[in-house]
């Protein structure tokens, strides 16, 4: 059977989800407390990597098993078993060629910026000193939309066959003294959001004009973007499923 996974973790002690040979992810410590829960190798598969230091306040993944269990059950012992970082949400059947990358029609993702400095936002916020012009900078959001290659996003040198996304929503809001940046898309590059929200940033601190926007897109040049903003600051906040994914009963 084919179950997918329903999970939330704070990034900060992982070198973000996908397995690395020399570093703990999030992904690794799933699959270790899955295959011993059950009683044989358990492999998941993500819905999306997420760098180091990112936060997922939800993730899918699947996973393949023999082994006949009740979720429930198996979701208590999963957090029983856990580190206290990762979370499991929930877990349920699914057709067995649903995939969870594969399968997702959106991702949206949440940037904080704090404006204040705070003890609680050290792993959370990225803590900015410099006053930032929110009209601007959701004045440039709005151009996103008129573009779907987002080449000069993306981090150098990966294995992808299109730079194109659909942005579906984009904006800016001030929320309890933070700024909040969420986006929507069918899908996002490496290193796309937080490469947006660092020329998006310059935008507002009046490095670079809003119009300069569309000469960087267009570039397909990650040179001319602006820097990435650090990954601490960063939610996988919701992964969207047709309702026609889950096996009844």
């Amino acid at each position: 059977m084919r179950y997918f996974i329903e999970l939330s973790y704070n990034g900060t002690n992982y070198h973000g989800w996908q397995k690395q040979p020399n570093a703990i992810s999030v992904q690794e410590v799933l699959e270790k407390a899955l295959s011993t829960i059950l009683g044989e190798t358990i492999v998941v598969m993500g819905a999306g990597r997420t760098d180091a230091g990112v936060h997922a306040k939800q993730l899918f993944a699947h996973f393949d098993t023999v082994v006949v269990f009740n979720v429930d059950k198996l979701q208590y012992k999963l957090n029983s078993f856990l580190p206290e970082d990762i979370a499991i949400q929930s877990i349920f059947k699914v057709k067995e060629d649903i995939h969870a990358r594969f399968h997702a029609t959106s991702r949206a993702y949440l940037y904080r910026v704090a404006l204040q400095k705070s003890p609680f936002n050290v792993d959370q916020a990225y803590f900015l000193k410099h006053a930032l012009d929110i009209e601007k900078m959701n004045e440039a959001t709005k151009i996103l939309f008129d573009y779907k290659d987002f080449q000069c996003f993306s981090k150098t040198h990966t294995d992808v066959k299109t730079y194109n996304c659909d942005i579906m929503a984009a904006k800016w809001k001030l929320i309890d003294g933070e700024l909040q940046f969420t986006i929507k898309a069918d899908r996002f590059l490496r290193n796309m959001v937080r490469a947006i929200v660092g020329t998006l940033i310059n935008i507002g601190v009046g490095k670079i004009k809003v119009e300069d926007l569309h000469t960087i897109i267009q570039s397909k040049n990650r040179c001319n973007a602006g820097f990435s903003v650090p990954a601490k600051g960063l939610y996988l906040t919701e992964v969207a499923y047709p309702d026609t994914i889950k096996l009844n009963d």
